[in-house]
């Protein structure tokens, strides 16, 4: 999701929930985003996937951003869409871990603990470095105009 702030662009990045990334911030935040099978289509899985990790519904015209793989192998398909909601109000779902490790205790956790509104710029020192290139497509797509819909 992105908004427009005067003649600034700004993006919506989650932080991962979880005492693994607690205390954590530069090049850990992300695009809301998730795993879908190979039969499921690959904007219904990320508008569901971003409703899951905001507990908002994605709406308006998706702008396909393409495909990057991941230095751990995964590939990400991302889409851009205008929009703005309070960052303050995101609500995700839940994961469980066991939590202290090797206690046997089985803890939940948000798989979003907040999210936030980032200029492009400090979006750059924010988000996971294997998704900067996103961020770099978004911009190359609203300078040259009108995005074309996926």
């Amino acid at each position: 999701m992105y908004r427009k702030r005067g003649q600034s662009v700004q993006v919506l990045l989650v932080h991962p929930g979880g005492p693994f990334w607690a205390k954590k911030d530069l090049s850990s935040w992300s695009m809301p985003k998730g795993e879908f099978s190979e039969d499921e289509d690959a904007l219904k899985a990320a508008r569901r996937e971003f409703e899951e990790e905001t507990g908002f519904l994605p709406t308006g015209q998706f702008v396909r951003l393409g495909a990057i793989r991941q230095p751990s192998g995964k590939l990400i398909h991302a889409w851009a869409f205008e929009g703005d909601l309070d960052a303050k109000k995101v609500k995700s779902n839940t994961f469980s871990v066991e939590w202290p490790p090797q206690s046997g205790k089985q803890q939940e956790f948000p798989e979003v603990d907040r999210a936030e509104w980032f200029t492009i710029e400090t979006a750059r020192e924010k988000i996971i470095k294997g998704q900067v290139e996103f961020l770099d497509e978004l911009l190359r797509v609203l300078e040259s105009g009108a995005p074309e819909a996926a």
